[in-house]
């Protein structure tokens, strides 16, 4: 099977790759980053998603299904850039597909989508609206594309997968986790200790690739075990819980060795986002292989 990758150097997109790659499937990618080291299989094209020299590529390449990890976070890239990359990517990567013929297309969302609050219910299920962007307003593109993803499931002649992937942890050291735990401190709203959900990254590139040979059509949360404590997760990983007040804390993200935040995340920090991944795991017999104390102890050992 011919497959694209959309933000193929990403670190978890590497590791789909491979395991494509393992499975005998015929792989291209898209990415404006390099990726030093790519395995020679890989035909990797260094080209915007959004220009003439993407579209060639899927003219060119004729994929059967398209994988599309190219979406970025507001810890990557800020302001209208990261908007229009989220948004005119993901448009460009459908019409693309639409035009030369995939018959499928994985989009990698987020569920942060869900958004966090008080008065939200533990559990989400995959038909529930987002949530809090009043409060977390750079999320907002990130929800436009995962519901301009969540139209395709009703319109062109392929099918599609939208995966709302929790949190994760691997030897990337990349993505919103990661990256609140990048330094020695990781801090805590005093009086808050929210529930997180993650998976180890080799999992996580496990479901997609599921995704890729399954073909579910819908819109599928993707979990694995059970949530833990953040004070929980910041232990286990060897860094140290600061709980600090939410008026000091505003001040202090960025600084004094504290992570860099938008300050919409502090809402994340104070309460949970946790998804119910049951349709997923009917849809695609997936099972999680790490367990919650295996990923936190790779990636301490990974250190600091």
């Amino acid at each position: 099977m011919k497959v694209l990758v959309a933000g193929a150097a990403s670190g978890l997109a590497r590791q789909v790759v491979e395991l494509l790659l393992a499975d005998g499937h015929q792989v291209a990618g898209i990415d404006r980053r390099s990726w030093p080291g790519a395995p020679p299989r890989l035909a990797l094209h260094a080209v915007d998603l959004r220009k003439r020299a993407a579209e060639d590529v899927f003219r060119r390449f004729r994929p059967d299904v398209v994988v599309h990890m190219a979406t970025v976070t507001s810890l990557v890239m800020a302001g209208e850039e990261r908007t229009r990359m989220n948004l005119g990517g993901t448009r460009a990567v459908f019409e693309h597909a639409h035009a030369y013929g995939a018959k499928h297309v994985v989009f990698v969302g987020r569920h942060t989508y869900y958004g966090a609050a008080a008065d939200l219910a533990l559990y989400h299920r995959e038909e529930e609206p987002p949530q809090s962007l009043g409060t977390f307003p750079e999320l907002a593109d990130l929800v436009a594309a995962d519901l301009y993803a969540g139209t395709t499931l009703w319109r062109g002649p392929h099918t599609t997968s939208v995966l709302r992937l929790c949190y994760t942890l691997g030897p990337s050291r990349q993505g919103t986790l990661a990256s609140f735990l990048r330094g020695h401190r990781a801090p805590l709203v005093l009086g808050y200790d929210p529930l997180f959900q993650f998976l180890d990254e080799s999992d996580a590139a496990k479901a997609i690739v599921l995704a890729v040979e399954k073909r579910p059509q819908g819109i599928f949360n993707v979990a694995g075990p059970a949530p833990l404590p953040l004070s929980t997760i910041i232990e286990g990983t060897g860094r140290t819980a600061v709980s600090v007040p939410e008026p000091l804390l505003k001040l202090l993200v960025g600084r004094f060795g504290f992570p860099s935040l938008p300050r919409g995340a502090l809402e994340h920090l104070k309460f949970p986002v946790v998804v119910d991944a049951t349709a997923f795991k009917k849809a695609t017999g997936f099972e999680f292989l790490v367990d919650e104390v295996e990923t936190l102890r790779r990636f301490r050992a990974l250190g600091q």
